[in-house]
């Protein structure tokens, strides 16, 4: 019996798809009960907040209480702020399950755990303890936040470490920066897994692909904007799917440059496979270093070239001639020009996902790691 335990954030993301997909797979894959232990931030007081990250959790005993319950052998952890903290871990290993810590993003030491500061720029300014430049830019978006983040980080992150018997991240590029952060990982073995990919029921057929395609948040970190520009002056059609703040100025952007864009919105799994069928290529024009490109897996997958930013893990993703520098229109509409339809690109890309971050591939090494 695997027990997953997550903390959902506020605005949910790709961590939140990546845990679904695993209560889906595992059982399919290893034969074994899986079990999730959820909890909302959502539904969470400020007050109940502050304490949980204060103290290093709210209520240890329930996950003790849930191993008893499940027989869960492993209790495998991905977000566990602000309700679980490393107490819920203490208390899984004191009830007799193995613990797997899975470091999605950093908040080992980054309070918004993505590297983003409050203007939407790369940032490596904490590290290790010392956590006061995210309280002086208030990275959390208040002052009292981030001062609770600021103190609970290096008061806690070392000891929520300790309580994992192992440790499990996204990509290299992850692992290379969690230690360039000063993140407590000293003298640690981390096993780098893929997220898990399922691939579409239908593959799709480049060549006779009618536009290429953004699946990205809408805000600056995603640089949607730059792909707008791109294809317009690549003239190429673009399917925009997705949703956030800056809708109103990526549509009035592209009203502006007079280019072929639909936004299809916020679409169902489903919606999405479909429109990467018939889409001849995928483009993910970060700014923001992606811990694992979970968009770009998936178009992979799918079977479509994609053309992306040199940033982040998107480099441990994408071959280096299929990736430009991060906000520049001109070198991105020159990619989507030479890989526009590439059926070649498109298999190639196919076969390295279902490689590494197949849901076979995913469940087998993630079985290592429960093992021991």
């Amino acid at each position: 019996m695997i027990l997953l335990l997550h903390n959902r954030y506020r605005t949910l993301g790709g961590e939140e798809r990546v845990v679904q997909e695993l209560l889906r797979i595992l059982p399919e894959q290893l034969g074994e009960e899986v079990e999730l232990l959820e909890r909302d931030s959502a539904a969470l007081s400020r007050s109940q907040a502050t304490a949980g990250m204060l103290r290093g959790g709210l209520d240890p005993e329930e996950v003790a209480a849930a191993v008893r319950r499940t027989g869960a052998r492993v209790v495998h952890a991905h977000n566990v702020h602000p309700a679980f903290g490393w107490r819920a871990l203490a208390a899984a290993r004191a009830a007799g399950a193995r613990t797997v810590l899975h470091l999605h993003q950093y908040r080992l030491v980054c309070a918004v755990g993505t590297c983003l500061d409050p203007a939407g720029e790369d940032c490596t300014r904490c590290h290790g303890r010392d956590t006061r430049p995210g309280v002086r830019l208030r990275c959390r978006g208040s002052l009292p936040d981030a001062l609770v983040y600021g103190a609970a980080l290096p008061l806690w992150s070392r000891r929520l470490v300790e309580q994992a018997d192992a440790l499990v991240t996204v990509s290299r590029f992850t692992l290379d920066r969690l230690h360039a952060l000063g993140a407590p990982l000293e003298g640690r073995r981390v096993e780098v897994i893929a997220n898990p990919v399922t691939p579409p029921e239908r593959r799709a057929d480049p060549r006779r692909g009618t536009y290429a395609i953004v699946s990205a948040r809408f805000a600056p970190d995603k640089g949607v904007d730059v792909a707008i520009e791109a294809c317009a002056a690549a003239g190429v059609p673009l399917v925009i799917t997705g949703h956030g703040p800056d809708e109103a100025a990526l549509r009035s952007l592209a009203a502006r440059l007079g280019g072929d864009v639909r936004f299809a919105g916020r679409v169902p799994d489903a919606e999405l496979d479909a429109l990467r069928e018939h889409a001849a290529l995928a483009i993910v024009p970060s700014r923001f270093a992606e811990t694992f490109g979970l968009s770009a897996a998936e178009a992979m997958a799918a079977g479509l070239p994609v053309v992306g930013t040199a940033v982040g893990a998107l480099g441990d993703l994408l071959d280096p001639e299929d990736l430009v520098p991060p906000g520049d229109p001109v070198a991105l509409a020159a990619a989507v020009r030479r890989r526009y339809g590439d059926e070649a690109a498109g298999a190639r890309n196919a076969a390295r996902i279902a490689e590494h971050a197949s849901p076979a591939a995913v469940a087998r090494a993630l079985s290592a790691v429960y093992d021991g």
